[in-house]
């Protein structure tokens, strides 16, 4: 029992009756310090935030997307959250009255978690605050649960996007670099929510720039995180392509033209636009 350890209210206890042994400690926890935003992500996280209702509520994940998304919401009125994951940035937007909460439909009022990554600034504000709640992922990421939030807008990111809309979030090739993670729950969960909304951002291309986010189909080997019937919007710094309810060759042409430039040609040539 760490006694730095935030108490966080919801359906996160466990019962002292189930532990044999107890080890107490008053620890600092550790810390996650957000780096701050690259232009190009807040040049995404701008246009991801476009798309956002006000009264919406949101899902975020981690990394310097998610961090320019948050960052370019102020302005927006009555925003609720119901997510995977708290960072930082979170504290800002409730302290400015961007989150109040106050149109879920389901647990008004509340931040509705699972997992809290951060520094103290979150520690603190997450720490018997009546406003927050953590249940555990089969509760938070339930897709009958996200279908009774109202406008529950989920947001997540890609390692590449296939003209088709296929979306890869796991894996470079065969080599898995990550988990599946909550992104194909919470978009489903948007599917199902009144007024959801699915947004899938990235980066038009890799950081060194030499190739393409957007391809003609994901190469061989590769997972498919999210299908591509489950997508509304894929955006990246050059634009927002809207997907729902697309045939092949429009959802072709939309993601083109918000991939980088100097793969546009190459990405008509390929799919036969």
């Amino acid at each position: 029992i760490n006694y730095q350890m935030p108490r966080v209210n919801g359906n996160a206890f466990i019962d002292l009756q189930r532990l044999d042994y107890i080890l107490e400690t008053d620890r600092a926890l550790p810390q996650i310090v957000s780096t701050p935003p690259a232009t190009v992500d807040l040049e995404i996280g701008a246009n991801v935030a476009s798309l956002i209702d006000d009264e919406a509520t949101i899902q975020i994940g981690i990394g310097s997307l998610s961090e320019a998304v948050l960052a370019s919401l102020n302005g927006r009125k009555r925003l609720g959250l119901h997510s995977g994951l708290l960072i930082d940035k979170v504290v800002d937007l409730v302290e400015a009255g961007t989150i109040d909460n106050s149109c879920k439909r389901l647990k008004n009022g509340k931040i509705v978690t699972t997992t809290m990554l951060g520094t103290d600034k979150l520690f603190r504000f997450v720490n018997r605050n009546p406003r927050v709640e953590s249940h555990p992922s089969d509760y938070t990421h339930n897709q009958t649960v996200l279908a009774k939030i109202n406008r529950f807008h989920s947001i997540n990111s890609a390692l590449e996007v296939d003209l088709m809309g296929q979306v890869n979030a796991e894996s470079v090739g065969k080599l898995q670099i990550s988990g599946v993670g909550g992104q194909t729950d919470f978009v489903c969960g948007a599917a199902l929510s009144p007024g959801g909304k699915s947004i899938i951002m990235t980066r038009s291309t890799s950081a060194d720039g030499k190739t393409s986010k957007i391809v003609p189909y994901l190469p061989r080997g590769s997972s498919v995180t999210t299908l591509r019937h489950d997508i509304d919007y894929v955006v990246t710094e050059f634009g927002i392509a809207y997907l729902k309810g697309k045939t092949l060759k429009e959802r072709a042409r939309a993601l083109t033209g918000v991939a980088h430039p100097m793969f546009r040609e190459k990405l008509q040539r390929e799919s036969g636009q």
